[in-house]
């Protein structure tokens, strides 16, 4: 399957102001692309590129008054299978996890674990151990919050959703976090593509979307709490503790998002 991922943000802009950029599909599809998944911005501006603490490719730039923008075209070939399954993958006791989870047991800033223990304790403390835990989770919040683009508010937190229950994908997948580490399961948040492949028409504006990592049998597994359903075509961007680690472009002064446009269509082979 090969699919043509880009996007186009455009921002007004009143004074030069610093950007950081996370558009680049992540490191792990690079070998995966047909070509190089290059940053372009208009008018150009000089690009510095970096690795964050998760290793998410993030771009630096200082975007000029005026209209700008930013954006990447690219084609990336990936298998036709859908997000991995895994029933059996059992929960390991803290103690046994490797260090490097432990990070994702403990509250953030979109995902304030403290605030919601008690009652994620009380509401899945007696689900089974392992998958068919996280998958009661996921269930729960794919229930309780009505989704909506006129419900997105950036400031909105895991127990706000919980108490608010509405949002966008990134509220589903900080609620389903925040509960998976009260849990004592680690849990991570993803930003990326979510292609349409395997969906039947009529196909609604193609956004970016977030869902969630679980580290079960020692590995990491995809959930996705927004869509309780197996993808096709799904392409990581970035991961990192919540939203707060991994904003599609963040701007170090007044700005107005003016024109967003996302792609994520399958193209035949040949096709551009």
């Amino acid at each position: 399957m090969r699919l043509r991922l880009g996007c186009a943000l455009s921002y007004d802009i009143p004074n030069p102001t610093p950007m950081i950029a996370m558009l680049n599909v992540h490191y792990s599809h690079s070998a995966n692309l047909e070509r190089p998944d290059q940053i372009t911005c208009f008018p150009a501006v000089p690009l510095e590129s970096y690795r964050d603490l998760y290793g998410n490719w993030c771009t630096r730039l200082v975007a000029p008054a005026g209209k700008f923008t930013i954006g990447n075209d690219c084609v990336l070939r990936m298998d036709q299978n859908s997000d991995p399954v895994g029933h059996g993958a059992f929960q390991s006791p803290v103690e046994l996890l490797p260090s490097e989870t432990l990070i994702f047991l403990l509250a953030s800033r979109y995902c304030e674990t403290d605030a919601l223990t008690e009652q994620a304790w009380r509401m899945f403390g007696n689900t089974p151990l392992g998958w068919a835990r996280v998958q009661a989770i996921v269930d729960f919040v794919h229930q309780h919050i009505q989704f909506g683009y006129e419900h997105s508010r950036p400031t909105r937190t895991a127990a706000e959703a919980m108490a608010e229950r509405r949002g966008v994908c990134r509220d589903f997948a900080h609620l389903a976090i925040a509960l998976c580490r009260a849990m004592n399961i680690p849990a991570r948040y993803c930003t990326g593509y979510i292609s349409d492949v395997g969906l039947p028409p009529p196909y609604a504006p193609q956004d970016f979307a977030a869902w969630m990592e679980v580290f079960l049998g020692g590995q990491w597994w995809t959930f996705d709490p927004r869509n309780n359903a197996l993808r096709y075509g799904r392409v990581l961007i970035a991961r990192g503790r919540d939203a707060a680690d991994v904003p599609l472009t963040m701007t170090f002064g007044p700005n107005l998002l003016s024109g967003f446009t996302v792609w994520a269509d399958e193209v035949a082979e040949g096709g551009v």
